[in-house]
């Protein structure tokens, strides 16, 4: 998972590229870069870690222009490479080229075989690097043309924002899996990957873009130049939902927060349960327990503080790392929980790494009862779409039925919400895309089914 951003015709392009990446560095703290334009030529600053770390005030002072694209990363496995870190630059025939990509495609290794067959050189192991080829290689006539040409190659999940001669490109893959939102800016255009970014600019929303739209932007002038051929389905990812988006974002029409508030209520009326307190997995489940504190008519009690100073554990690419910040995320609060049954909610469960050292710890300050909700399905499948699922293997919801789980976890009770009650709790803004949970991939697994990937999981770079 990625967060993305393009600017267009927007004064200090680079300054607001950057305000908008730190409203999204939760979707990506390993790196980050940002290319600016000044006219057709493109200047590109990127570094591993967190925005503020680097891009500080002297570094932004000597990026001028009004276009530029941004990007947060993380990676999966083997991913780590600096050569990864976006956004991709190239220079071809018609110039200056940059891209951002949040997704993932699933037929990126047979496109790099036959890309690599007929001469390219590739720089990275990022499958987003596959665009920038199969754009030089186009035999089209126009840059709007080759940028259409080369999407329609493409499957799998892919929002991008592209610059090409200081010209702003947007996409959206046909099943929509990734958002992408388009948002105006005093004279010019943004385009984001949630509205919690265009708050902190000071742009107003637009619009979402529709799945397979391809946008041509330049300053104040949007032209819609392609559709890509429509899907079978749409099938937007409800994990960002759940997991991923910020609670203050809209999605697709929802409210995040007001997505986790339905997924609790819907829990609590599936998975009663007799306790004093309700208490969340700070932050991303605040939503999800309020809700259920909300229907069951259980208190809802601040049983955890988190350390704002750790990152988000799901998102580490190295499992010591993620076991280091798991210990290190939490404290318990224990005048609230000592000679209570509480009631534990989480937004999913994944490894259950962390909620198996969370349960150790609320026991040990004095909570006489564990009791864990879980505001989604068992995560039984990996994610082919963007998202650092783990292999099958790792998964604690493959293998394990739910009572294996309770007590491997160590909990008195465990209850899940169940998918039906998932996607009927935001059925205004769906379809979805539901694989990681029911293991129905709406989008081809080309990669896959001819061999070249792992069906325990992708098995290359994902941005």
């Amino acid at each position: 998972m990625c967060g993305v951003v393009g600017i267009s015709g927007v004064e200090s392009a680079a300054q607001q590229a950057f305000l908008a990446m730190y409203a999204l560095q939760h979707r990506g703290q390993e790196a980050g870069g940002i290319v600016v334009f000044d006219g057709e030529e493109g200047t590109l600053r990127k570094g591993s870690g967190l925005v503020s770390e680097i891009f500080r005030p002297e570094v932004l002072k000597d990026l001028h222009g009004d276009t530029a694209v941004g990007h947060v990363r993380y990676s999966t496995a083997g991913g780590s490479d600096p050569a990864n870190i976006q956004p991709i630059t190239a220079r071809y025939r018609h110039g200056d080229l940059a891209l951002a990509h949040n997704g993932n495609l699933t037929n990126q290794l047979d496109l790099r075989k036959s890309l690599v067959d007929d001469g390219a050189i590739f720089r990275s192991s990022s499958d987003s690097e596959t665009l920038v080829h199969l754009i030089a290689k186009s035999r089209a006539e126009t840059i709007n043309e080759q940028v259409l040409d080369a999407l329609s190659h493409l499957v799998g999940a892919f929002s991008m924002a592209l610059v090409i001669r200081g010209i702003l490109y947007a996409a959206r893959d046909p099943r929509g899996f990734r958002p992408l939102i388009l948002g105006r800016k005093d004279d010019g255009h943004v385009v984001v990957s949630e509205t919690c970014a265009l708050d902190i600019l000071g742009a107003d929303y637009v619009r979402d873009l529709e799945p397979g739209e391809v946008l041509r932007i330049e300053g104040s002038h949007v032209e819609q130049i392609g559709q890509l051929d429509p899907a079978p389905r749409h099938a937007a990812c409800i994990f960002e939902l759940v997991y991923f988006a910020r609670p203050d974002s809209g999605l697709w029409g929802e409210s995040v927060d007001r997505a986790r508030r339905a997924f609790g209520r819907q829990l609590a009326k599936e998975n009663p349960v007799e306790a004093d307190a309700v208490i969340a997995v700070p932050d991303s489940a605040n939503s999800a327990a309020l809700g259920f504190a909300e229907e069951s008519g259980i208190p809802f009690e601040l049983g955890l503080l988190r350390n704002h100073y750790v990152g988000r554990t799901f998102i580490k690419p190295d499992q010591k790392d993620r076991d280091f910040g798991a210990r290190m995320k939490y404290n318990p609060v224990r005048d609230v929980l000592a000679g209570q049954r509480v009631v534990v909610v989480d937004d999913s469960l994944v490894r259950g790494t962390t909620s198996r050292s969370l349960v150790r710890m609320l026991k040990a300050a004095g909570a006489t009862e564990v009791h864990f909700r879980i505001g989604s399905p068992p995560v039984r499948h990996p994610c082919f779409y963007g998202i650092d699922m783990p292999t099958r293997g790792e998964l604690i919801g493959s293998g394990l039925e739910i009572p294996e789980i309770a007590e491997k976890l160590g909990v008195d009770s465990l209850g899940y919400l169940s998918l039906n009650g998932m996607v009927d709790a935001v059925a205004d803004a769906g379809p979805y895309c539901t694989a990681c949970f029911s293991g129905d991939y709406p989008a081809p697994l080309v990669d896959v089914e001819k061999g070249t990937a792992s069906k325990e999981g992708p098995a290359v770079s994902r941005l």
